[in-house]
């Protein structure tokens, strides 16, 4: 990507999934389809939201979603997960999702974010109020 700054993975941060895309993942091309993307991401968001719940959770809602570029078949994929707003009982948490290639001259590349919002729910399947953060 000449021309471009250099693009680094998140200092002082811990991904919340990491994956390597594989070629059941991918179309004749060797592009991986959005869909499985997007499923990678929710699981991202739902684990951030369920730490942050202390249990279950729900999707219910996908508020936004870019592809800013292609993933391919072997990328690294390094998915971070923020909390940006907690309801009472409803989570919003933003994905950003990383791909690094080329192992011999490593790039890294910011390939998807997306915001999605998620509801604590409990045994029933109701919605649950989610805890205050303990000091």
């Amino acid at each position: 990507m000449a021309g471009q700054p250099k693009v680094r993975l998140p200092a002082h941060r811990t991904p919340t999934l990491r994956v390597v895309p594989m070629p059941a993942d991918a179309n004749q091309h060797g592009d991986i389809f959005g869909g499985w993307i997007m499923a990678q991401v929710d699981l991202a968001g739902g684990v951030a939201a369920s730490q942050r719940s202390r249990g279950r959770v729900a999707t219910v809602a996908v508020n936004s979603f870019l592809f800013k570029h292609p993933v391919f078949i072997g990328d690294v994929l390094s998915f971070y997960a923020d909390i940006v707003r907690v309801g009472n009982t409803s989570m919003t948490i933003n994905v950003e999702v990383y791909a690094q290639r080329n192992p011999a001259d490593i790039e890294v590349v910011k390939v998807t974010e997306a915001t999605l919002t998620f509801v604590a729910t409990g045994a029933d399947g109701r919605p649950r109020t989610v805890p205050p953060i303990e000091d």
